[in-house]
């Protein structure tokens, strides 16, 4: 009776900083803390260094990988463990510190179906030299705006939408409209898509049908 009161819970146990290495590390960690000789507290981190090397052995006699191990020491000590240490000691501080926020590409809000891949073709078009290589990449370019605005929920466009939008987002230095171009009907793009059908996939060969037997 007396072996169920005293059970252990980790609800219970101290917070483990780096859950990673178990209770058995901290308890290590904990235990260096402890100890009042700095030269024992000096051996004795060392072999905890040595033990959490030898979880990642391939790592351990990394440069960058040692480091990283003296970071965690420090950590699951909560920066209390006072010994020398072969790199430089990072603080709570900074730790804790919280990283910037993240730009993430937005580079057209506007037009957000066409994709960003389309904006940076047209950033790099206009920069080419005029003639006809640039004009077949421009009237790529536009089929592919068409495709795309076709994808996103119309079943048709005009070919004025089309250019409109490609000047806007060049900037007024591609118009197509008034070259008097065409582009690839929509009824091809339409045609290319894959047909959806509403009726449930075949058996494969060889594999029997089961069929539900009627109860009376």
């Amino acid at each position: 009776m007396n072996l169920v009161e005293n059970l252990e819970y980790n609800t219970e146990r101290p917070h483990l900083h780096i859950p990673e290495y178990g209770r058995h590390f901290q308890k290590m960690v904990d235990y260096a803390l402890g100890i009042e000789d700095r030269e024992e507290r000096n051996r004795v981190s060392q072999a905890i260094i040595s033990h959490m090397g030898n979880m990642q052995p391939h790592l351990r006699d990394v440069p960058d990988f040692q480091h990283k191990l003296w970071d965690q020491l420090f950590i699951m000590s909560d920066f209390k463990l006072d010994v020398e240490s072969p790199y430089p000691i990072p603080s709570k501080e900074v730790l804790q510190q919280r990283p910037d926020a993240l730009e993430y590409p937005q580079n057209f809000p506007k037009y957000r179906f066409y994709g960003n891949n389309i904006k940076r073709m047209i950033d790099e078009a206009v920069q080419w030299d005029k003639g006809d290589k640039r004009s077949g990449l421009e009237y790529a370019i536009a089929n592919h705006m068409k495709k795309c605005y076709l994808n996103w929920n119309k079943d048709m466009v005009d070919d004025k939408t089309i250019f409109n939008h490609l000047f806007e987002l060049s900037n007024g230095e591609i118009d197509l409209a008034s070259n008097g171009e065409s582009l690839t009907d929509s009824g091809q793009f339409l045609k290319q898509r894959p047909v959806r059908s509403n009726r449930p996939p075949s058996n494969k060969k060889g594999q029997r049908t089961v069929r539900s037997k009627k109860r009376y």
